[in-house]
């Protein structure tokens, strides 16, 4: 996936001499590799399997972020780098997993990937301390980004063209309702077993993909590849240093963070690296992690930008949104993730669709609309989002927002290297997810800092606000007591119990405290609507994006190739990346 190497003439036609010969699998064409008789649908199991935790994984954990703030005493910062952490180590070690995939075969490196996702869940689940599930999740994605790669080129070097479309739909549909079902489903564990039951639950899946894995999954010719360990390096530092900067500026006051280290000179340092990671792999040119030539084609750079603007939306919208759910609304976990029930279900049955439908008009299109939507609903909930909104006013966009998703995964990947040669297909498939996960790493860190921020301005606006109707006496005493308390700790809705002055008269003791229940309220709807606009600002981007786009019409596979031929390689980018 994240090498050329994978999906070029050359690296199948290697395949075919070094296999046996292919026997039909039953109900339709051949596999491209000898599957001892199984149809080529045989692999998907394990691979959807795997891919489905993954993608999981990046959303499940929003639904549970104001029980883990209560119950491991953090912040909401601290807690934002649990899902920032997993995105971090994901994000930069695809192109360098995707060459390991290469050089050891897809198999093992997406068992190893496998093995390290499901114990590193086990230890999330054990996490006593903010610190430690950070770290388990930090290992966690290094498990991700051994399996990523392995999936999309195992159904590449697997499926023959007349089936390979058909089974990038399925790969596609996975990544959608992965994403809207992490919420529901994270919502039921956290309220019937607890918060630990949203790592434990990828146990029995792993251990059922790992089954599957050994039983299905054909061992693949292995080509050797030189890797850019110093491209690794600069990748992951500079990536950090962004990160970190923006995620916890608001937890510094965006001054010093410890002697002579201020937040701006991380924010500055991690930008110096990643300039200095650019020059590096234009200096290695083809043989870079990511090769710069890719970006000269007009829709892959477009896509790319595209990618990070649908991955950084996922983030933006899920996170802030949760916790408004449970802590302005007082919705229950679950009832928090049903909200985006109809949404998950809606999702599913449009994703398929939407994957034909990138096979017969340009994706360009399909990619379009399916922002057009997205943005729509995310500013449609800025504007319904208030401290007394009835949920049904929440479940309709939400429902909305299903289909919006369902158009965007697999037809988007298709418009990424639609426009790329077999040469330079897998390479750009490669660089396209890795940009894509990017785009969930800047926007959980961009989110986060984002909401403190308004957080911090929203609340003591409120709070003026609802000072305005108390006795004289008693203003003074709430603005001082509500200016000192953490407003995560009215977690769930429930109105904390706030520390009041002696001065407060005990007449007053219950309207103070329900004022600044109120301004709490009021503050958090208003910062998370605000939150919601960056939101919809990058959805724009990502609309203008696929608008800019060359509509160019997919090619159509009338029959399969031999496997020796060089057709049997991935000839159109919609059909590789998909």
């Amino acid at each position: 996936m994240t090498d050329d190497s994978s999906s070029t003439p050359a690296a199948v036609a290697g395949a075919s001499t070094s296999t046996p010969p292919v026997r039909p699998g039953p109900g339709g064409p051949a596999a491209l590799v000898d599957l001892h008789g199984r149809s080529p649908w045989s692999v998907l199991p394990p691979l959807c399997l795997g891919f489905f935790m993954i993608m999981l994984d990046t959303t499940i954990v929003n639904i549970a972020v104001p029980t883990l703030v209560r119950e491991l005493g953090a912040s909401i910062a601290g807690v934002g780098w649990v899902n920032s952490a997993y995105l971090l180590s994901f994000a930069v070690l695809l192109l360098v997993t995707g060459r390991l995939g290469d050089r050891f075969g897809p198999r093992p490196v997406f068992i190893v990937g496998l093995v390290v996702f499901t114990v590193t869940s086990f230890a999330c689940g054990l996490a006593g301390s903010i610190g430690v599930l950070i770290a388990a999740r930090a290992v966690q994605g290094v498990g991700a980004a051994l399996m990523t790669p392995q999936t999309m080129s195992m159904i590449t070097r697997v499926f023959p063209p007349a089936r390979r479309g058909a089974a990038m739909g399925v790969w596609g549909a996975v990544a959608g309702v992965a994403t809207i079902t992490g919420p529901v489903l994270g919502g039921l564990l956290v309220e019937t077993v607890g918060w630990e039951y949203i790592f434990y639950i990828n146990i029995p899946v792993g251990l059922v993909a790992l089954w599957y894995s050994f039983r299905n999954l054909p061992s693949l010719p292995t080509h050797a590849r030189t890797f850019d360990l110093v491209g690794v390096v600069l990748s992951v530092v500079a990536m950090f240093l962004l990160v970190f900067g923006l995620q916890e500026g608001e937890t510094y006051d965006w001054g010093t963070i410890t002697g002579p280290v201020t937040v701006w000179l991380v924010i500055a340092a991690g930008a110096v690296v990643l300039a200095a990671f650019v020059w590096w792999q234009h200096r290695l040119g083809d043989r870079a992690l990511l090769p710069l030539r890719l970006f000269h084609v007009r829709n892959f750079s477009l896509a790319n930008v595209a990618g990070f603007a649908v991955t950084f939306a996922m983030t933006g919208i899920f996170f802030p949104f949760t916790i408004y759910l449970q802590l302005v609304l007082g919705l229950s976990p679950l009832r928090a993730a049903l909200v985006g029930a109809g949404g998950s279900l809606l999702s599913g049955v449009v994703a398929p669709m939407a994957g034909r439908l990138s096979d017969r008009v340009p994706a360009k299109w399909v990619v379009a609309t399916g922002f057009a939507v997205v943005a729509v609903v995310v500013s449609w909930l800025a504007i319904v989002i208030e401290p007394d909104a009835a949920v049904w006013e929440l479940v309709l966009p939400m429902t909305v927002f299903g289909v919006g998703t369902g158009f965007l995964f697999s037809p988007l990947a298709s418009a990424a290297t639609a426009g790329l040669d077999q040469r330079t297909a897998g390479a750009g498939a490669g660089a396209f997810n890795t940009t894509r996960q990017i785009g969930g790493v800047v926007g959980s860190a961009a989110i986060v800092a984002m909401l403190t921020s308004r957080l911090s301005a929203a609340i003591p606006a409120a709070a003026q606000d609802a000072a305005a109707g108390l006795p004289q006496e008693a203003r003074e005493p709430f603005l001082d007591a509500l200016g000192r308390i953490d407003p995560s700790q009215f977690s769930g809705g429930a109105g904390a119990e706030l520390p009041l002055p002696d001065s407060v008269p005990a007449a007053l003791v219950d309207q103070v405290r329900a004022a600044a229940l109120e301004a709490v309220h009021s503050g958090f709807s208003t910062a998370v609507a605000q939150t919601m606009i960056l939101t919809a600002a990058v959805l724009v981007v990502g609309l203008v994006s696929a608008l800019a786009m060359r509509a160019i019409w997919p090619h159509h596979h009338e029959v399969a190739a031999p496997a020796d031929a060089p057709s049997a390689a991935p000839t159109d980018g919609a059909t590789a990346a998909r």
